[in-house]
């Protein structure tokens, strides 16, 4: 997590309490699966608190995790960007409370409001920018020769 991912950094107050206002609590025990790579992403979520795992299915083995999201962190991004699928899997590693929101609900009010939509596609891009890095480090650690010595 970066401070420029975390929904109470990446938002002005005003556009914040706006996407706030069509969150509704949601609580997932341990183990549970949030999404499925491939289908159909129409939602997405804002830790409160807990651990949730993204995972990338590898043929023959298990999911292989690419990241661990915390408290502040949203989970899922494929929601706004067409044609709506997953692009990872995410599973609670721990009990989990979030916010969650309905991405056409939130795509309607980017729609309706240029700058409130300009604000969600700059914070849901550098959560994107960031969790690309993320995995870049991850399997420069994984499969190069020296790993990814802290190398940004």
């Amino acid at each position: 997590m970066t401070p420029t991912t975390t929904l109470a950094a990446a938002l002005p107050t005003t556009h914040r309490e706006r996407l706030m206002r069509v969150a509704h609590e949601v609580s997932f025990e341990a183990g549970t699966r949030l999404f499925e790579e491939g289908r159909r992403a129409d939602r997405f979520w804002i830790i409160r608190s807990g651990t949730v795992a993204l995972d990338l299915r590898v043929p023959g083995r298990r999911a292989a995790v690419v990241e661990s999201l915390g408290p502040g962190e949203l989970v899922g991004w494929s929601w706004h960007f067409a044609p709506y699928v997953w692009q990872l899997g995410a599973e609670a590693l721990s009990p989990v409370r979030a916010w969650e929101f309905d991405a056409e609900a939130v795509r309607a009010m980017s729609a309706r409001d240029p700058a409130f939509g300009r604000a969600i596609a700059t914070w849901v891009g550098r959560v994107v920018a960031h969790r690309l890095h993320a995995a870049r480090i991850r399997l420069l650690d994984l499969y190069a020769p020296y790993g990814s010595g802290g190398l940004t």
